[in-house]
């Protein structure tokens, strides 16, 4: 298994950043990761994006599924909902998740290639046709590509890894938030967690990796404004199957109102009526005391 992925994934992407740093200036192996990386990244764009099309309709159909989750209680009629409203939406609650599982073995392979590239020890694994670079540059922009940048690089990575999670974060109305809402919490602390964990690992990786981190970074919140200056609010529609879906769910729940007044009203009307009886009667009462006592007075 390991031999089959060396030998689709990991020996093409090695071999293309072994031939990159061979046609760089001064065969520079920082060019050169900057350049891998934007063209594997261009070669993944159409997954990428179908990722980030079905992650942001699945955070519009949030406010519909809270809906859902709000106005039926039997968890089973629940989920048939929600799937009826999936089907409508034409959205597939996994689509965020197949473009990811066939990017992840590139990028895996990738960031080997940036660890294990940057020697001319490691020749054995390049096809015969490719140049082999004499010297490999591994100075860029002042940082040793080999050894780890405590600060300015591992800073400048999560700076942008927090941007990007803003931009992936579900925007969710003020009339909508619920600060109960465990998820919705959750979801604005998600917005430091990869930062905090992209300077800490920063800090000890290669520059090459990090700096393969931050144009990866780059590229992927470029995408994902496109994406949401493109397709915010237009993936999710209310079609009339989605109000017809709406109408169900709140038919009964409108009946069951309407049943629960009809019910109430001769209730209050009674009570209504009762309050003024007792208070009659509280006012004959007092009224029929305070002549027993004149009358006792008299004698």
């Amino acid at each position: 298994m390991k031999f089959i992925i060396d030998a689709v994934f990991y020996q093409p992407i090695y071999n293309l950043l072994i031939l990159l740093i061979w046609l760089m200036p001064n065969n520079s192996a920082g060019l050169a990761i900057v350049v891998v990386t934007v063209l594997i990244r261009l070669a993944l764009m159409p997954s990428a994006i179908k990722q980030a099309k079905s992650q942001l309709h699945m955070q519009e159909l949030t406010p519909k599924i809270n809906k859902i989750k709000k106005e039926i209680t039997d968890s089973t009629e629940q989920s048939k909902a929600i799937m009826a409203l999936y089907k409508d939406e034409g959205v597939s609650p996994f689509g965020a998740c197949l473009p990811l599982l066939i990017q992840l073995p590139i990028m895996i392979a990738l960031y080997s290639a940036m660890r294990h590239g940057l020697n001319t020890g490691g020749y054995a694994m390049l096809y015969h046709f490719i140049p082999r670079p004499d010297l490999i540059n591994v100075n860029f922009i002042g940082f040793n590509l080999t050894k780890p940048d405590p600060w300015v690089l591992p800073i400048l990575a999560a700076g942008l890894q927090i941007y990007l999670s803003y931009l992936m974060m579900p925007k969710i109305k003020k009339e909508d938030q619920d600060p109960k809402d465990f998820s919705q919490a959750m979801s604005k602390q998600m917005i430091f967690l990869p930062a905090i964990m992209t300077l800490f690992f920063g800090r000890t990786l290669p520059s090459a990796l990090v700096i393969y981190w931050i144009i990866t970074t780059l590229f992927s919140i470029v995408q994902q404004l496109y994406v949401l200056k493109k397709y915010s609010g237009k993936l999710s529609t209310f079609s009339k199957a989605s109000k017809e879906l709406i109408k169900e769910i709140e038919a009964p729940l409108k009946e069951k109102s309407a049943l629960v007044k009809e019910i109430e009203a001769p209730k209050k009307k009674q009570g209504f009526v009762d309050k003024i009886m007792a208070n009659r009667q509280n006012k004959s009462e007092k009224k029929a005391g305070v002549n027993v006592t004149v009358r006792t007075k008299k004698k």
